[in-house]
């Protein structure tokens, strides 16, 4: 089997150290970073998804295949930047003021990295200008937020009122998520999109992208 489709199997079981040494052998051995990338990490990071889409693998296998994906990327990433990988894009993602959940919005963020994109997580309890400050900062393509509790899901509409006050709303693709949240409720504040779980957030993201570029 090829060391590239090794890595691929070793993540999707979750199996941090083995991924590890792997992706190091390749790059010993002069594989090209990028294929290391694609046909390795991501692709068994995809496989993951799409599992975790039909219930067929739950959080707790996602979780310990993101870990396994990190392991990797820790080892790539420099290697990355040297051959000058670009990101499929770049997120900004959090869950909104006055709401701490996070297990929704770090499975999402996991699930974004596995499909290419360059995440930058907030955290919780983040506020709408925050948001935009970090987008303009780094150059995002999507702002992601999160709400598990109805009592915050407002400040979902805060923040894309924000953005029009800004004359910034084109700029951002805006996605929101969380237990509460609705396609309807997406609609009634401006939102581009609403997705039910974190593997559907990665298809969107990416073909959000690509018609954006496009």
């Amino acid at each position: 089997m090829a060391i590239v489709q090794e890595i691929s199997e070793f993540l999707q079981k979750g199996r941090a150290k083995n991924v590890k040494a792997l992706v190091k052998q390749a790059l010993e051995e002069g594989y090209d970073p990028k294929e290391i990338l694609n046909d390795g990490l991501l692709a068994g990071m995809g496989v993951i998804g799409g599992k975790f889409k039909r219930n067929e693998v739950f959080v707790p296998e996602v979780l310990v295949a993101a870990r396994a994906l990190n392991a990797g990327l820790t080892i790539l990433e420099p290697k990355l930047i040297e051959v000058g990988n670009e990101p499929v894009g770049r997120v900004v993602i959090g869950t909104v003021k006055g709401d701490l959940h996070d297990i929704g919005k770090n499975l999402t963020a996991m699930m974004l990295k596995g499909a290419g994109f360059e995440i930058y997580d907030m955290g919780v309890d983040v506020d709408a200008s925050a948001f935009i400050a970090k987008a303009e900062e780094v150059g995002a393509d999507i702002i992601g937020m999160s709400a598990l509790l109805t009592t915050t899901m407002p400040n979902m509409k805060e923040l894309v009122d924000l953005l029009k006050e800004k004359n910034l709303r084109e700029k951002y693709v805006v996605m929101i998520g969380g237990a509460p949240v609705t396609d309807q409720f997406a609609e009634e504040i401006g939102a581009d999109y609403y997705t039910p779980d974190a593997a559907s957030a990665a298809e969107v993201a990416k073909n959000a992208v690509m018609q954006k570029t496009a």
